[in-house]
């Protein structure tokens, strides 16, 4: 019985030797082995590693203990008044307590782990997966492109209601004259507006709607606006606490604002 194991063994171990030496050619380094193409979209705008990814555990530092957490770790219920332990009202206009510094701190340290070694993301990677925008066709001026917007604005019924020219401030107050033109136009729809703030008032932070319009450093011009797709949630609106009602606001807002845009870059009357 010993033999035929043996050689059985043997023939095995030949079988993965071969194998093993058919994956690697001599004078051929890993770095220069070409990989295969990523099966999930998500990862062709990320961020390529210059060495080898490591994953550390992190640490988190100590925090003062904070009073009644309902989710372990993370200090704080989004659905539950901090201290009460009730629900919230549903009477319109109805502020959510503010959640204490300490436990937004450590929710955000619990994320950047993820955010810094997981996926290699920086500053600027980041801002650009929060941001959506369109680049303006070529031959267009700065101007057709904020005027094109106001008209498509204002057939959407959505009110202008300011202007923040950022470039002239660099000049002004900075002295950059080599700064590119920059600036945040605000509108707002004042319906959807009233009706979002009645169901979440901290919806406020992103009232009035904002896009920027601003020249890169090849001088091409683009619109772009903080992206904010209930897409995102869909099929966990119910968990996250977003009513229908928000759920279809915020998702009018979001079209209306996104049509503007696209008439400022492709330079629609």
């Amino acid at each position: 019985m010993k033999k035929p194991l043996q050689s059985a063994l043997a023939l095995l171990g030949l079988v993965l030797s071969t194998a093993a030496a058919a994956q690697y050619v001599p004078g051929q380094p890993p770095a220069a082995i070409t990989p295969p193409a990523q099966a999930n979209p998500f990862m062709q705008y990320m961020p390529v590693p210059a060495a080898p990814m490591v994953l550390p555990i992190p640490t988190l530092p100590t925090l003062p203990a904070l009073p009644n957490l309902s989710i372990p770790g993370l200090g704080f219920n989004p659905l539950i008044i901090l201290g009460s332990g009730q629900p919230i009202s549903n009477k319109p206009y109805s502020m959510r307590q503010t959640i204490p510094p300490e436990a937004k701190r450590q929710m955000m340290q619990m994320m950047m782990p993820f955010m810094t070694n997981v996926f290699r993301m920086s500053m600027p990677d980041a801002m650009a997966w929060m941001s959506h925008k369109y680049k303006a066709k070529p031959g267009l001026t700065f101007d057709e492109v904020l005027e094109s917007m106001n008209l498509r604005a204002n057939k959407l019924n959505f009110k202008y209601v300011g202007s923040n020219l950022m470039w002239k401030d660099f000049q002004a107050v900075l002295g950059d004259m080599d700064a590119p033109r920059i600036e945040v136009h605000s509108y707002c729809d004042i319906k959807v507006g009233r009706d979002l703030l009645k169901i979440s008032p901290e919806f406020l932070v992103f009232l009035p709607c904002r896009i920027g319009i601003m020249e890169d450093a090849n001088k091409d011009i683009w619109v772009m606006m903080l992206d904010w797709d209930l897409s995102w949630v869909k099929g966990y609106e119910a968990a996250m606490g977003v009513t229908p009602e928000l759920a279809q606001g915020a998702i009018e807002i979001r079209n209306k604002m996104d049509e503007i845009m696209r008439a400022g870059a492709n330079g629609e009357w």
